[in-house]
C-alpha cells in the first residue's frame, strides 16, 4: 500500500523534473480559477448594490401606505369611491398590526422657501421624527427634528443637502432661519445627498415636524403612512394593513388600487430572483473558462504517462498495482490544480483590491455612488470556486490516470 507521504514526494519529483510544462499549467488553472472567483465575486457585488440602493431610500422592512380609488363594489358603495387616511387610521394599524415598530404620517405641500433674497418652490413634507428611521435619512450636519419638536408645535427645520447649497451656498447653515411660506423656521439638520435621477427633486425636500405642517394646509388627511415592521413576513404585514384600513373605509380588502402598498421588501425579493440568475450564469461561464484549464491539465498529464510508460511498467514489474498507480499520477493532478488554485484566488484578491467601485448606479443617478459594484469575495465565494476547481482538477487529473493504471507491465517495460 502507497503511503500518503510517498505519493507526495513523488508527485513533488514529477513536478519538479518537468518545472516548465508543470509553471504554465499552473498557470492555466490560476487563471481560470482567478475568473471564476472574479465572476462569482461581481454577481455578488451587484446583488450587494441592488440592496444598497434600495437602502438609499428606505429601511429594508419600510412599507409605504397611500390611499386609492375602488375598483370593485364592496356593501352599498359602488366602485370608484376614493380612499383618503387620516390621522386616525395610525392608532387603528398600531392597535391592529402587532409587527409594527414604528410609524408615522406624511404630508406634502409645495410651498417657497427662501433665506436672504434666495426664493425657491420646493416641496416640504411634514412628518413625525419615526420617519427618519423608517425613510432612512441620513444627517449629515445637525439633527432631525425630534418628538418634543412635533409636541411643542417646535417651527424647525432640517433640510436636504441640495436645498441646503442652493439657499447658503457653502455657507454654515444650522441655527440659521429660513422662511417657509413667509413663516421663520430655524434649520436643525442638513441631510447627506440621497440618490437622484433625472428631474427628481429629492434632496430640495424641507422636512418639518408633523404638528406645523398645519400652518400650510390641513391635515387631517394625510399623503402617506410610514411604517416599519419586526420580521421578513412582509406578506402578512400587508394583509393585515389592508384589512384594518378596509373595515374603517368599506373597501374589499383584496382591492389592490383602494390602498397603494409599497414593501421594500417585496420589491428586493423580485431584484434577488435577477440576481440570482446572474450568479448563476457567471458561475457557469466561470466554469467553462476553467474546464479550458482543465483540458490543459488532462493534455499534459497524458504526455506524461506516454513519457513514463518505461517508468509505469518497471513499477508494476516491482509489485504496484494499478490503485498505486492512478493515485500516482492522480496526485501529480490534483497538486498541480491545488498550487495552481491557491495561485488564482490570491490573485483574485489582488485584482478586486485594486478594482475598486466599478461603475454601476452613479452612471444612472446623482450621488449613486453607495450603488456602485464592489467585487466582493466573500466566503461563500471562495467555497464555491474550490468545489469547482476540485471537480474539474478531478476529471482532467483521472482520465490519464486511469489510463496509466491500465497499462500492460510486459507492453510497458518494450515501451522506448
Amino acid at each position: 500500500m502507497v503511503r500518503c507521504k510517498d505519493v507526495l514526494a513523488q508527485a513533488y519529483a514529477a513536478l519538479n523534473q518537468n518545472r516548465r510544462r508543470s509553471a504554465l499549467t499552473m498557470l492555466g488553472m490560476a487563471w481560470g480559477i482567478a475568473t471564476v472567483v472574479l465572476l462569482l465575486a461581481y454577481g455578488t457585488g451587484f446583488s450587494a448594490a441592488i440592496v444598497n440602493i434600495f437602502k438609499a431610500y428606505a429601511s429594508m422592512q419600510a412599507m409605504g401606505i397611500a390611499g386609492g380609488r375602488t375598483s370593485m363594489q364592496a356593501g352599498g358603495n359602488k366602485a370608484g369611491v376614493n380612499v383618503r387616511l387620516t390621522n386616525d387610521d395610525i392608532d387603528r394599524l398600531v392597535t391592529n398590526v402587532p409587527q409594527v415598530i414604528r410609524i408615522s404620517p406624511e404630508s406634502f405641500y409645495d410651498a417657497p422657501v427662501s433665506y436672504e433674497g434666495r426664493s425657491y418652490i420646493w416641496q416640504v413634507s411634514g412628518g413625525h421624527s419615526e420617519l427618519q428611521e423608517i425613510q432612512n435619512l441620513q444627517v449629515d450636519l445637525g439633527r432631525f427634528y425630534s418628538a418634543e419638536d412635533t409636541q411643542l408645535r417646535a417651527h424647525v427645520c432640517v433640510l436636504g443637502s441640495e436645498s441646503k447649497e442652493k439657499l447658503f451656498s457653502g455657507r454654515f447653515a444650522l441655527a440659521e432661519k429660513v422662511r417657509i411660506n413667509g413663516i421663520p423656521y430655524e434649520v436643525v439638520g442638513v441631510l447627506k445627498a440621497r440618490p437622484q435621477q433625472g428631474d427628481q427633486n429629492i434632496n430640495r425636500i424641507v422636512y418639518i415636524p408633523f404638528s406645523t405642517l398645519s400652518d400650510f394646509r390641513d391635515t387631517h388627511y394625510l399623503d402617506m403612512i410610514w411604517l416599519d415592521f419586526l420580521g421578513y413576513n412582509y406578506g402578512e404585514v400587508e394583509r393585515s394593513v389592508r384589512h384594518t384600513l378596509s373595515v374603517q373605509h368599506n373597501f374589499r380588502a383584496d382591492d389592490k388600487r383602494a390602498l397603494m402598498v409599497f414593501t421594500l421588501m417585496e420589491q428586493l425579493a423580485q431584484f434577488r430572483i435577477i440576481t440570482i440568475a446572474l450568479q448563476v450564469l457567471l458561475a457557469f461561464i466561470g466554469t467553462l473558462t476553467l474546464g479550458i484549464g482543465g483540458v490543459g491539465l488532462m493534455n499534459i498529464m497524458l504526455v506524461s504517462v506516454t513519457q513514463r510508460t518505461r517508468e509505469i511498467g518497471v513499477e508494476k514489474a516491482l509489485g504496484a498495482r494499478r490503485f498505486d498507480i492512478l493515485l500516482q499520477f492522480l496526485a501529480e493532478a490534483l497538486a498541480i490544480t491545488a498550487l495552481g488554485g491557491l495561485l488564482g484566488i490570491v490573485l483574485a484578491y489582488v485584482i478586486s483590491f485594486f478594482a475598486g467601485n466599478l461603475t454601476f448606479y452613479s452612471a444612472l443617478a446623482q450621488h449613486g455612488e453607495m450603488g456602485d459594484i464592489r467585487l466582493i469575495i466573500s466566503p461563500t465565494t471562495v467555497v464555491v470556486s474550490t468545489t469547482i476547481l476540485a471537480l474539474v482538477g478531478l476529471v482532467s487529473g483521472m482520465i490519464p490516470a486511469i489510463r496509466a493504471s491500465r497499462l500492460d507491465p510486459i507492453e510497458a517495460l518494450r515501451y522506448e
